[in-house]
């Protein structure tokens, strides 16, 4: 893989930590985006869950699917759970990693970050079985 995008609805949480892990995995050279069909704002609580195993998402933005380099991207990993993925029209292998959305999870910020994390986790044992 020479370029990976992940794509949810928002472009606000699963997609941006997806991005931010995958920089931080990937071989050199693999050039890593994130974006949604309807981008929002990246979530506070994606920022400090990255930031507690030292990556630092405080620079990202919501992207839409449209600023990203369709030509340089070779595989495209939608992160959607229970809502409609956007779509990518572009020539890449398309793989689905279907994860509920943990800024939909209501309760304390305890619970929302313990979301958050577990989305983490889970986005960090796949990229390293896709990176082995």
């Amino acid at each position: 893989m020479k370029g990976i995008l992940f794509l949810c609805v928002a472009n606000s949480a699963r997609s941006q930590m997806a991005e931010g892990l995958a920089r931080s995995m990937a071989p050199a050279g693999t050039k890593v985006w994130s974006a949604g069909s309807r981008p929002t704002n990246v979530r506070p609580e994606a920022i400090a869950v990255l930031k507690e195993i030292g990556i630092d998402l405080s620079h990202h933005r919501s992207k839409v699917v449209a600023e990203i380099p369709t030509a340089e991207v070779d595989a495209v990993i939608t992160l959607c759970g229970e809502e409609e993925c956007p779509l990518f029209l572009g020539k890449a292998t398309r793989l689905h990693w279907g994860l509920p959305d943990p800024a939909a999870v209501q309760g304390s910020e305890q619970d929302r970050l313990n979301a958050f994390r577990a989305t983490r986790d889970e986005i960090s044992k796949r990229l390293k079985e896709l990176f082995a």
